[in-house]
């Protein structure tokens, strides 16, 4: 079977399935509209599906996905902000209580800090750019543990870059009123989907803590 095939099946046997045994909750959304309590920033990444990570049901999470999870800074200037577009519209139209930033370890966006091509080569002229938004978070690892492997690096680079997302939702004034307002919270998780772990920043320590 090809892959599309294997789709076009998946999606009859939703049909035929899930969607019969939760056709109120569907029909609800779609008269009554999605009203999730939590926006979620995930990687496009095919290995981490944050409603199959969290076994999240239909309407729980409004879901923005791009390379790394990243959020940028707020800037009105350009034409395309897809993040931002979906951020605003999760904070103050859907007036969501939580965001969360969720990073996850093999991440091949980050992996793209360590292995560096210049932006006009073929394949890499949005990524590098893109990327760019956590070259600090690269820096500070490169220059705070220089003998750490490359793995250990990757790691706490990907950590680190959760923190700068949410730092850059802070820059953003409908979140920042919220905050304030104690409306939203924010929060920075990471996952490891090959030991199946999640560790959740705890602002008081200044570290990632491993949930049971």
């Amino acid at each position: 079977m090809d892959s599309i095939s294997k789709l076009r099946d998946g999606f009859r046997n939703f049909r035929e399935g899930k969607f019969q045994e939760q056709r109120v909750v569907y029909e609800n959304l779609v008269d009554e509209g999605q009203k999730p309590k939590i926006a979620l920033v995930a990687c496009s990444d095919s290995r981490v599906d944050p409603a199959m990570l969290l076994q999240a049901d239909p309407g729980d999470l409004f879901v923005i996905r791009n390379v790394a999870n990243l959020v940028p800074p707020h800037e009105i200037e350009g034409s395309y902000h897809g993040t931002s577009a979906a951020l605003e519209y999760a904070v103050l139209h859907l007036e969501v209580e939580h965001l969360i930033v969720l990073g996850h370890a093999h991440c091949g966006g980050v992996r793209t800090l360590f292995n560096e091509q210049p932006a006009s080569a073929e394949g890499n002229y949005f990524i590098k750019p893109w990327m760019n938004l956590v070259k600090s978070a690269h820096l500070r690892v490169e220059g705070t543990m220089p003998d750490a492997s490359d793995e250990m690096k990757a790691r706490v680079c990907e950590q680190s870059a959760v923190l700068v997302s949410l730092e850059n939702l802070m820059t953003f004034p409908c979140i920042r009123q919220k905050v304030g307002n104690r409306e939203l919270s924010l929060h920075g998780w990471h996952v490891d989907i090959r030991s199946c772990t999640l560790q959740v920043y705890d602002p008081v320590n200044q570290n990632f803590e491993a949930i049971e």
